[in-house]
């Protein structure tokens, strides 16, 4: 590489990690949910593969591909599966500097993350009281019972929490559990072990009358998928009053438009973009949280400019 251009790439590259406060935070946020969703798809994979290759407990019934008739390791692989599709937006936004989730994914996850929390508790305060807190959190319930639950919702929580969810957006995370919940009814109630069906493995309607438990669960779904959202949006929303002062700070010194025509000029230079990708998000938050006669489209008009200039010999 040519040393004027290197020269000037390193300096360019400099200004960006010191000055662009959107670079740091999209990167670290990224880095923290990469982590994040491969260790929880990582978890999932294990003790479903534990499940399967068992082919008998004389605890549990359903081991090999019975294993899919319980909900526990239902939810636990939506779990995995929504962490896996999270993947690629958080490598592409290491790469681009742009990380963004589409809302599909975080609802996905927020249904995803209520079922497997509801798992977590029915097997600390139901399962574990009647088989032991020991075998209900041993071998492949160590993953599934425990650990999957824990980290997708530390995950969840804390570091996936670019996107605010809205009232209309909760009631998606009901889905799983009213699906799960008349599937269990139909092949327990319905058709019956003696005809093919399931056997009551979770108890739900030997163990104490059916009408209890489908009253209990939803509301206890409900409140946990409130918690959940409560938590996600308090993080999000604290992450945008950062981000905001950072953005205050930062233009202090600097006017609106410099600052948009240098991250045009740092985001040009990484080579390996194939497509322009405008920060739309960043240049919106920009203009929201400054006193500037800017106008997002106009920032955004003037980013894809100055973006598409040639690079002075």
């Amino acid at each position: 590489m040519d040393r004027k251009i290197e020269k000037r790439l390193m300096s360019i590259d400099k200004w960006a990690r010191m000055d662009d406060p959107a670079f740091e935070r999209d990167r670290r946020q990224c880095t923290l949910a990469l982590i994040s969703c491969a260790v929880v798809a990582v978890c999932v994979t294990i003790g479903v593969v534990m499940n399967l290759t068992t082919l008998y407990d004389e605890n549990f019934d359903h081991m090999g591909l019975r294993t899919f008739c319980m909900f526990t390791v239902n939810s636990n692989i939506l779990t995995g599966l929504s962490m896996l599709l999270c993947l690629p937006y958080t490598i592409d936004g290491l790469r681009r500097h742009n990380y963004h989730l589409p809302n599909w994914i975080v609802d996905l996850m927020f249904a995803a993350v209520t079922a497997v929390a509801l798992t977590f508790l029915v097997s600390l305060f139901i399962l574990s009281p009647v088989k032991g807190f020991v075998l209900i959190f041993t071998g492949s319930r160590f993953f599934l019972h425990g650990v999957c639950p824990i980290l997708a919702i530390i995950a969840f929580c804390f570091f996936i929490s670019g996107h605010y969810i809205r009232f209309r957006e909760f009631l998606w995370a009901l889905i799983p559990v009213l699906i799960y919940a008349v599937v269990y009814i139909v092949m327990v109630v319905v058709i019956g072990e003696e005809r093919g069906g399931w056997n009551d493995f979770y108890g739900f309607a030997t163990r104490m009358p059916l009408w209890i438990s489908i009253t209990a669960i939803m509301p206890i779904t409900l409140l946990i998928a409130a918690l959940l959202r409560h938590l996600h949006n308090r993080t999000c929303l604290r992450r945008k009053e950062e981000s905001a002062g950072l953005y205050k700070e930062i233009l202090k010194t600097r006017e609106m438009r410099q600052v948009i025509d240098r991250m045009a000029q740092v985001r040009r230079l990484d080579y390996r973009d194939t497509e322009i990708v405008i920060p739309s998000r960043t240049i919106r938050h920009l203009v929201e949280n400054n006193d500037t006669d800017m106008t997002v489209e106009e920032g955004c008009r003037r980013y894809l400019r100055v973006y598409m200039e040639k690079e002075e010999e």
